[in-house]
């Protein structure tokens, strides 16, 4: 789901509330939570969302429970990308609910906040299909924001 915000928020992102976020969601969840902040690109941002998903080995984890925020600021628009474990347990509410988390923030200007409302969503309806662990359950792939490539 392609959706359209504000420019020019690049600098008003609180990387370390981010990564506290992501930290809390995981630690509900056994489900792999990155963003990714892309640099400006021409073309359709979906595909590039998704080679930055296969990239980011976000299709790499034992359940298969990664979820991608694929955010371009220059073009305005995120993209929320789920791998097929998540697919295969939640519906359509899960992504609209989850899409809407930011976008009602990113339209105030609340970019941080959207990124951070995405996130304990996503977090909290992934703890009910995919419930943390703490004896089996590790951290399978990286917390830290992309600023990587296309």
């Amino acid at each position: 789901m392609a959706i359209r915000f504000r420019p020019h928020w690049l600098v008003r992102i609180d990387e370390a509330r981010v990564l506290e976020a992501i930290a809390e969601a995981e630690y509900r969840t056994s489900g792999e939570i990155r963003v990714s902040i892309s640099r400006f690109f021409w073309g359709p941002v979906r595909p590039t969302a998704e080679r930055a998903f296969h990239r980011l080995k976000m299709d790499a984890t034992k359940d298969r429970n990664g979820i991608l925020f694929y955010i371009v600021p220059s073009r305005r628009k995120f993209v929320i990308l789920g791998d097929e474990g998540i697919h295969a347990r939640v519906g359509p509410d899960f992504w609209t609910e989850t899409a809407s988390a930011l976008s009602r923030r990113f339209r105030n200007g609340e970019f941080t906040d959207g990124l951070i409302e995405g996130i304990r969503t996503a977090g909290e309806r992934l703890a009910a299909h995919f419930p943390h662990d703490r004896a089996t359950d590790r951290n399978e792939l990286p917390d830290e924001i992309d600023y990587g490539r296309r």
